[in-house]
């Protein structure tokens, strides 16, 4: 007998087999992927700067300070103080802008004769002669006195004891002994000693006075001193700061930022410098500074005073609620600080040791 086996039969087992067989790698597949996407969802996303959140500087002895370099300005005021009352040529002139003078000095010669300076607030208004009286006379006779030519009482009259000094006085200038002084002879200031300028576009040798010109003026003690800066720098520089000033010879003047005033011409802020203490800040050498014009001398302003000590980088510092500033160390402790001064980006602390491995800010290393 024969047995005949079905081919479609065949064909339709192995098909099932087939699907079976996909069907349990795909349910296989998809539990892997579903296990993955779980791991992925679940896992925490690392953080890449947790790693490095902060690197380590070590604490070393050093410096900081801080400074601006600007141009200081010197300029003379000058203050009109005696008219000339000769009538001439100029044949010469004995002082230079800035000299300071004394009683009975020679300021200039108008046709030969001199004309001298001397202290007294009422100008020399007339010729002074025998019997004359008045304050001006007073005035002559202390210049007479102090120049070693008068002995007797300064009571403002002139009689033969004055006469007599008077031309005592004229031998010594090498005029003619008249014992009368005439009135371009002498020009009253109120002050003496001290530092003149004569107009020199007025007293030159060659030019003509003819009386009433306004021709010597009196300077201050010493040049007033200034320095521009902007907004910004302006709040830097506190009252006080000190400044060193190059001077026209090579030294340094010491000086201290003191006033502000606002210059609306051009928006800067003008500092004004005094001397230190009450001396002023050119001292006993004003005379460098020249008395036309405006002088520009490089300064150097100090705004953080050179320090020394332990240093460490200023963004390494950190303030808790407390306000103290600290350090934190390798390891996580915090140590408490004291900031002695700052400047560039660098501090000076105290309270922590030389060789201290402390955190830096990754992004500030």
């Amino acid at each position: 007998m024969h047995t005949i086996t079905s081919e479609p039969r065949r064909k339709s087992r192995a098909r099932r087999v087939i699907v079976g067989i996909v069907a349990v790698i795909a349910l296989l597949g998809l539990g892997a992927a579903v296990g993955w996407a779980a791991a992925t969802v679940l896992r925490p996303v690392e953080d890449p700067t947790v790693a490095q959140s902060h690197t380590l500087v070590e604490v070393v002895p050093g410096e900081v300070e801080s400074s601006l370099r600007l141009s200081t300005s010197a300029e003379w005021t000058l203050a009109p103080a005696g008219a000339n009352r000769a009538s001439g040529t100029v044949t010469g002139v004995s002082v230079s802008p800035g000299d300071e003078v004394s009683q009975g000095a020679i300021l200039y010669r108008v046709d030969q004769r001199p004309v001298v300076i001397a202290q007294g607030d009422v100008p020399m208004y007339r010729d002074i002669g025998v019997d004359a009286r008045g304050a001006d006379v007073r005035q002559l006779q202390q210049l007479l006195k102090d120049l070693g030519f008068y002995t007797l009482e300064v009571d403002g009259v002139v009689r033969w004891g004055t006469m007599q000094a008077i031309m005592a006085w004229q031998k010594e200038l090498g005029v003619a002994q008249s014992g009368s002084v005439e009135v371009g002879d002498v020009i009253f200031v109120p002050k003496l000693p001290t530092r003149v300028s004569l107009d020199g576009e007025k007293v030159k040798r060659g030019l003509t006075l003819s009386g009433g010109e306004q021709v010597v003026s009196v300077l201050p003690d010493s040049p007033a001193f200034s320095v521009a800066v902007t907004e910004a720098q302006a709040g830097m520089v506190a009252t006080g700061t000190r400044v060193e000033i190059t001077n026209p010879d090579g030294g340094i003047w010491e000086a201290v930022a003191a006033d502000q005033v606002p210059n609306t011409e051009d928006g800067s802020i003008r500092v004004t410098l005094t001397g230190v203490g009450d001396q002023p800040i050119c001292g006993d050498a004003c005379e460098l500074v020249p008395v036309s014009g405006r002088t520009l001398l490089d300064s150097q302003i100090v705004i953080v005073e050179p320090t020394e000590g332990l240093v460490v980088p200023s963004a390494a510092l950190v303030t808790g609620a407390d306000g103290q500033a600290a350090v934190i160390d390798e390891a996580g402790v915090r140590i408490p600080v004291t900031i002695v001064a700052s400047a560039r980006g660098m501090s000076v602390v105290e309270g922590v040791v030389a060789g201290t491995q402390v955190q830096l800010p990754a992004g500030d290393s």
